[in-house]
């Protein structure tokens, strides 16, 4: 006996799900991932360097600067 609990003592493997190209949908390379080659990452960051990403926000009302005088 090894001291095993369970009868089995081969450990359960789950492989990892393919991905897609963030980019173009090809499969992942993992040197550029979670891109599949370096043409697809850069086109990335070229949309971020010229801010095509953007998070929407509410913009909030101007305040007056009157509101916050002392009396």
């Amino acid at each position: 006996m090894t001291g095993d609990a369970g009868g089995d003592s081969a450990a359960k493997v789950v492989p990892i799900k393919q991905k897609s190209c963030a980019g173009c949908g090809k499969p992942v390379v993992q040197k550029y991932r979670p891109f599949c080659s370096k043409r697809c990452a850069d086109l990335d960051l070229g949309k971020w360097l010229k801010e095509d990403y953007r998070i929407a926000a509410e913009e909030e009302a101007e305040l007056d600067d009157d509101a916050f005088e002392e009396e």
